[in-house]
């Protein structure tokens, strides 16, 4: 379980998130981290939010990003927000580490995905996409489904193909986390360094 203060890394992707505000600390209202993303880095996939919103505000460097059809660059002081169920992507549009606070609201299971994803990465146990395998992918896209899906196809059949490539996913020994705990790291973050979270 991750608390304010841990720090976890994707090393395939380029992420690092410094976790601010957790679901506990905010009875599950949001969580809020701090992430930086290393210069070639994003998120590992284009993806919804079913009933969250997603809000960046970029702190240095250049962000850009895909919401929806419009295809954004963020720099230092501009804040994007994606609404629930919009399709969205991101990645790091510059020549130098790109950092912003990241807050997602309401919390739902979304630090136990990051947890999930981060320690399959680091590893060695995804592509360099940072997926895993289809079968290890379906169990945790079924325990996270109300939290994030694929744009496409619609989420009934999203979930139809879930129920089958999860049952195999279970049968060889996957589960919905990976690992327990994840390798966490304590960080210096922006509340450190002056500039107090929101």
């Amino acid at each position: 379980m991750l608390r304010a203060g841990d720090a976890v890394t994707n090393p395939v992707t380029g992420e690092r998130l410094l976790f601010h505000r957790t679901a506990s600390d905010t009875d599950g209202e949001y969580v809020l981290f701090e992430t930086t993303v290393r210069p070639g880095g994003f998120v590992a996939a284009r993806h919804v939010h079913p009933t969250q919103s997603e809000r960046f505000e970029v702190v240095s460097g250049t962000l850009g990003l895909r919401v929806g059809r419009r295809t954004l660059v963020a720099g230092a002081g501009d804040t994007v927000t994606v609404p629930a169920g919009t399709a969205h992507r991101f990645w790091n549009a510059g020549d130098r580490e790109v950092r912003f606070l990241c807050e997602v609201r309401p919390a739902l299971t979304f630090e136990g995905l990051l947890e999930t994803m981060f320690a399959l990465a680091e590893a060695g146990k995804t592509n360099r996409k940072g997926m895993p395998n289809p079968l290890r992918l379906a169990v945790i896209a079924e325990s996270h489904f109300a939290v994030v899906r694929l744009p496409f196809p619609p989420a009934p059949i999203q979930r139809l193909g879930l129920l089958a490539g999860a049952a195999l996913g279970r049968a060889v020994g996957y589960g919905p986390s990976y690992g327990g705990e994840p390798r966490t790291t304590p960080g210096i973050g922006l509340g450190e360094s002056g500039m107090a979270p929101a």
